[in-house]
């Protein structure tokens, strides 16, 4: 089978380095190029009562040239629907806010693990990330059993005499604050350790040697050199729960609001795929700014390696 395969890159001229190059490129050509023109072309298209529900974007009735049916109605309903905006603000409120908590839990977690002795290190690593090799779904609905009114949380808080009546904390936004935190947070702590990890001590010391307390060492060379660790993960975390779907959906409850149960409802029970395409691309397009960010930070920690 591998030589098979071999042979046939060899055949269209992909080996050596077109070959580390070219593989890639294929693959984001086939798995995110061709759906991104095809969630494009969907959004340009008019809904209609037919399969698929949406009109075709070329019209072969009148022959060639083929006529060119594009619908920007879908882009402008989603800046006259207030439903649309809300969403949009809502999802942008919950993502940098659970940015914000992953990064206040992920730093000291990250910070603990590279001042541990290096036997400890790979283990910790491994505690740490094990619980997330299970399924997404299930660890969601672990915390419903926690966090419900009869759940394991309020059951301690009565037993330990803290409160008389279960804390209503389901559907609410702060369960959807939680499960997005403990379901994101790997990717804040992984991006976090690695940089940390790599900081020479020597500067450390250097420092200490000058008079510089722990606290004035950390704030004045630690935090400010971990910076590039700190954006990664952060974005890391935001671009994807922005467009967040199980978390709000089983732990927010229909009172939470955010863009990708709207782009749910769309798609699903609406049968609107042209406004549905739209707000998946109007997603994409404003989260190009990040992932640029993003971008730029990994090119630099590439270039300090």
């Amino acid at each position: 089978m591998i030589d098979a395969f071999s042979s046939f890159f060899a055949r269209i001229g992909l080996t050596g380095k077109r070959f580390v190059i070219g593989v890639p490129m294929i693959w984001l050509l086939l798995f995110f190029v061709l759906p991104f023109l095809i969630v494009l072309k969907i959004s340009l298209a008019t809904e209609a009562t037919a399969i698929p529900p949406y009109t075709p974007l070329f019209d072969w009735s009148g022959g060639w040239p083929p006529a060119l049916q594009i619908d920007t109605d879908n882009y402008a309903s989603l800046v006259g629907d207030d439903l649309y905006i809300v969403a949009y603000l809502s999802s942008i409120k919950f993502a940098f806010i659970s940015t914000i908590l992953c990064l206040l839990v992920a730093y000291p977690i990250a910070y603990g693990v590279t001042r541990s002795p290096k036997s400890w290190r790979n283990m910790l690593l491994m505690l740490i990330v094990l619980p997330f090799w299970t399924s997404l779904l299930l660890r969601v609905y672990s915390w419903i059993a926690i966090l419900k009114n009869e759940g394991l949380l309020n059951n301690l808080l009565e037993w330990l005499g803290i409160i008389n009546t279960p804390i209503p904390m389901m559907n609410t936004p702060f369960a959807v604050y939680v499960g997005i935190v403990y379901s994101y947070l790997p990717f804040m702590l992984l991006p976090l350790y690695a940089t940390l990890e790599r900081l020479d001590h020597a500067y450390l010391e250097a420092a200490a040697d000058l008079g510089a307390s722990r606290t004035r060492a950390f704030f004045t060379i630690t935090l400010p050199l971990s910076i590039p660790g700190m954006v990664a993960g952060s974005m890391l975390v935001f671009i994807p729960a922005i467009g967040e779907f199980v978390i709000p959906s089983l732990l927010g409850g229909p009172s939470t609001l955010m863009i990708g149960r709207v782009l749910w409802d769309e798609f699903f029970l609406n049968q609107d795929w042209p406004t549905a395409s739209a707000v998946a691309m109007a997603i994409l397009f404003f989260l190009i700014a990040p992932i640029m960010i993003f971008q730029h930070y990994q090119m630099k920690d590439l270039e300090e390696l």
